[in-house]
C-alpha cells in the first residue's frame, strides 16, 4: 500500500506554503502532469488553457482571501512550479465540472459514544482516481490566534476533509453541475475557510460572504450539530439532520433545485439509500468509528457504485474512480479525533492495523 506523507505546517501563510510545497514537491509534480492530462481529456483545454482560466480565479482568490494567495504562491515556489498551476491544482473542481464522477459517500450522526458521552461523527468514503492516492498528504496547520487544522488533502492544494481544534469538521461531496462563478471563491479554498473557523456558524458565514464558484456539496458540523450546504453560485441550501440526529450524501442535489444537473450521477442515490438503509439497522447508543467503517463504509453493494467501490476497469484511465480512503472524525467535548483508513485494493483495508491517526 502506498505511504501517504504526514507534514506539519506552521508560520505566516507564506511560510506554510514554501514548506507545504518543498515537502510535497515529488507529489506535486505528480499532481500537475496527472490533472493537466485530465483537464486535456475532460475539457479539451491545452496548459495555456488552463492557466487562462486560473488566471480569472487567481485574481478573485487575491483579492477576497490575499492571505490563502500567497500560502498558493509559497507552495509553487516551495515545489518550484508556476504558480499558475498551484492555482490550477485548487480549482481543479471548477475546470473539469462536468466530467469527473467521484463517487463520495458521507454522513454525519450525533450519537451516544461508548463511554456514553454525547458524540458528534463526520465520516466519508472519498472516492477519485488511482493514480491520486500517492499525492495525498496528512497535513496539521497551525497559525496563529486560528484553529489548529488537520485534514486528508492532495498535494497542492490548500484545503481539503478534515477536523479542527475547535471541533469544526466539514466533508466533501462533488456535485456535477453549471454555471461556475469566477468571481466567487472555490470549493477547496472555501474549506479551508471552514477549517480556520471556531464554530460552524462561522464557517457559513465565510461562505455567504464569498460564495461559491461551482455547485458543491460542504457536510458542516461542530459539537452543536451538523447541516449539509448544497452549494451554488446561484443559491445554497442548507438540509439539517433527522429525528435522529443523521445526516447523508452523496453526488447529486438532494433539495436544492437551483443545481441543475446536466446528467444523473451514476450510482448516487442507490448510495444515499444504502446509507440511510445501513444506518436502520444500527443502534444509536455506543457507536464507534470501527463499527462505522465495517457496517456502512466498508459495504459493496452495487460493485463499482457501491459505497466502498473497487476500480471501474471499464473507464477512461482519467475516470477510473474507486474509493482512496475512509474517515471518520470524532467531535466532542475536550480533544476531537480522527481516524483514516486508505484504501488498499483488497477486503482487509478496514483491518485495525491499517488505521491511521489523523
Amino acid at each position: 500500500m502506498t505511504t501517504i506523507p504526514r507534514i506539519s505546517l506552521s508560520g505566516t501563510n507564506y511560510e506554510i506554503g514554501y514548506s507545504h510545497g518543498s515537502s510535497l514537491k515529488a507529489q506535486i509534480a505528480r499532481q500537475i502532469e496527472f490533472y493537466y492530462g485530465m483537464f486535456q481529456y475532460s475539457s479539451k483545454l491545452d496548459r495555456e488553457g488552463v492557466h487562462s482560466r486560473a488566471r480569472d480565479y487567481e485574481a478573485t482568490i487575491l483579492k477576497l482571501v490575499p492571505n490563502l494567495h500567497q500560502e498558493i504562491v509559497g507552495i509553487a515556489e516551495g515545489a518550484e512550479v508556476d504558480v499558475l498551476d498551484i492555482v490550477a491544482l485548487n480549482v481543479r473542481s471548477e475546470i473539469a465540472l462536468g466530467e469527473f464522477q467521484d463517487g463520495c459517500t458521507s454522513l454525519s450522526w450525533k450519537v451516544t459514544g461508548e463511554d456514553g458521552k454525547t458524540v458528534q461523527y463526520l465520516a466519508q468514503n472519498w472516492d477519485w482516481v488511482r493514480p491520486v492516492q500517492q499525492n495525498l498528504a496528512l497535513v496539521e496547520i497551525q497559525q496563529a490566534e486560528k484553529p489548529t487544522i488537520k485534514m486528508v488533502t492532495e498535494a497542492g492544494i490548500i484545503g481539503k476533509i478534515g477536523y479542527n481544534s475547535a471541533s469544526v469538521g466539514v466533508l466533501l461531496n462533488a456535485l456535477r453541475a453549471p454555471p461556475t462563478d469566477t468571481t466567487k471563491l472555490p470549493v477547496h479554498v472555501l474549506l479551508r475557510l471552514c477549517l480556520e473557523s471556531r464554530t460552524a456558524a462561522e464557517a457559513l458565514s465565510q461562505i455567504e460572504k464569498y460564495g461559491a464558484a461551482s455547485a458543491q456539496h460542504i457536510l458542516l458540523a461542530d459539537l452543536s450539530g451538523a447541516q449539509c450546504l448544497e452549494l451554488s453560485p446561484i443559491k445554497h441550501h442548507y438540509i439539517y439532520p433527522n429525528s435522529d440526529n443523521f445526516l447523508a450524501h452523496t453526488n447529486h442535489p438532494i433539495e436544492n433545485i437551483a443545481i441543475m444537473e446536466p446528467s444523473q450521477f451514476p450510482g448516487s442515490k442507490e448510495r444515499l439509500e444504502r446509507t440511510y438503509k445501513l444506518v436502520e439497522t444500527m443502534s444509536s447508543k455506543n457507536i464507534s468509528t470501527k463499527q462505522l467503517r465495517e457496517m456502512i463504509f466498508a459495504d459493496g453493494e452495487n460493485g463499482n457504485f457501491g459505497i466502498c467501490a473497487p476500480e471501474d476497469m471499464c473507464k477512461p484511465k482519467w475516470f477510473r474512480t474507486m474509493t482512496l480512503f475512509n474517515i471518520v472524525t470524532c467531535l466532542k467535548d475536550g480533544e476531537p479525533t480522527a481516524e483514516v483508513v486508505f484504501y488498499n485494493g483488497s477486503t482487509d483495508w478496514i483491518d485495525p492495523q491499517n488505521v491511521v491517526t489523523l
